[in-house]
């Protein structure tokens, strides 16, 4: 497996956290993960949330599969809080379903701030993927409907203003997974009005820092960030690896903890959303939304490691 982490899987949950959390939990003043706020609206959402991304696309009524996964986003829930972001689509399989299922078991769906997506070309495709959503989903009102990977972005970005009137979602947004893609993300951007943009950042792929997420704080618009293990080549790299002495100076325990702070010191960032099927990974992403996060030049110190 990548690794994270054998260490996870084997170490009690308790022996993850920094010492100041832990302190921290035994006493009134529990800190709260750090929230951001969405520019078109002011409603606030945790930093780290959950992908669903091959992870959640299992058989919804397996239950040996399901049981991690419901632990997951129990600890999701646990930590994170109110409006915790769990992004999904239509293309992830059974993803949506299991999401749902999940969702219905833990009672959960007015404590998430659900996103699932459009990928599909025509009006009437589009409008049938919504309603398939909805019903895998459980729910019918999204918070956050994305056109999937700029698929027909014209004709579904026309649709999803009407769903947004409708109250059918509360927010629009665009996504891509490239690097590739940020040009013509950042001239959607500059050229239409949008809630949210999904798109790629990690530590060793940082092109959105230099277009798109200055756009984006420009215009007001909401930031998702996906892959920001770039699908567990990050662990690789690290592996047999100490962490750095410094990184105790932003309350970080792990790798995974640098890289998705990194990632949520950008000022343009919302919310991360790391996929994951496993509880041990799933709590320590969390710790990465508590604590202090590096400042410009210690951002620059954690990329240099991998320049």
């Amino acid at each position: 497996m990548p690794s994270r982490r054998r260490f996870l899987l084997d170490a009690p949950l308790a022996a993850l956290a920094p010492a100041w959390l832990a302190n921290a939990a035994n006493t009134a003043q529990t800190p709260a993960m750090q929230r951001r706020p969405i520019p078109s609206s002011g409603e606030t959402l945790p930093v780290i949330g959950l992908g669903t991304a091959n992870t959640f696309d299992v058989a919804p009524s397996n239950t040996a599969e399901l049981t991690p996964l419901q632990e997951v986003v129990q600890r999701l829930l646990s930590s994170a809080g109110k409006g915790a972001v769990i992004d999904t689509a239509p293309s992830y399989g059974q993803a949506e379903a299991v999401t749902g299922e999940l969702l219905a078991r833990l009672k959960a769906r007015d404590d998430v701030f659900l996103a699932t997506k459009i990928g599909a070309t025509g009006r009437d495709s589009g409008m049938r993927q919504v309603r398939n959503s909805e019903t895998a989903l459980r729910t019918r009102k999204l918070d956050l409907i994305q056109i999937h990977n700029l698929i027909d972005t014209a004709t579904q970005l026309a649709l999803l203003r009407d769903l947004k009137q409708q109250g059918v979602t509360r927010y629009l947004g665009i996504t891509h997974y490239t690097q590739s893609s940020q040009d013509e993300l950042t001239a959607l951007v500059e050229r239409e009005k949008l809630d949210f943009v999904q798109i790629n950042l990690s530590v060793v792929e940082r092109g959105a820092e230099k277009r798109l997420l200055p756009a984006c704080q420009a215009r007001g618009v909401a930031v998702l960030i996906n892959r920001p293990f770039q699908d567990g080549t990050l662990f690789r790299q690290v592996r047999g690896k100490p962490l750095p002495g410094w990184a105790a100076d932003i309350d970080c325990t792990s790798w995974a903890q640098i890289f998705l702070k990194f990632i949520v010191a950008h000022p343009a960032v919302t919310a991360v959303i790391p996929a994951t099927s496993k509880p041990a990974n799933m709590q320590d992403n969390l710790l990465a939304g508590f604590g202090r996060l590096p400042d410009a030049a210690m951002r620059a110190r954690i990329a240099g490691l991998f320049a």
